[in-house]
């Protein structure tokens, strides 16, 4: 019993250690955000209670196959903050 609780135990500590917090952006100045996408390069940011997404710097940060979009989150001072790009499927802009 006493080895299920030990083991019990470090499984609820190392998954809440790999469980990160993302940057939450209506909480930030658009300098900020903008700032976290281009000092990192590529980041998970938080726009909302249940939405997030991936913005990148440039289009260095994407898969081969994929092209980049202009991406905007809500700030602390701007509706819609320009924090850099989405990388998005490139055929996505071809499809009829």
């Amino acid at each position: 019993m006493r080895r299920i609780t030990l083991v019990l135990v470090a499984l609820a500590y190392t998954s809440s250690a790999l469980a990160q917090s993302r940057p939450f952006t209506p909480s930030m100045t658009c300098n900020q955000a903008r700032g976290i996408v281009f000092s990192r390069g590529a980041v998970v940011l938080g726009t909302g209670t249940y939405t997030y997404d991936r913005y990148v710097r440039d289009r260095s940060f994407c898969e081969i196959n994929e092209t980049i979009q202009p991406g905007f989150v809500p700030t602390r001072d701007t509706p819609q903050c320009p924090v850099g790009y989405l990388c998005r499927d490139a055929d996505y802009f071809f499809n009829d």
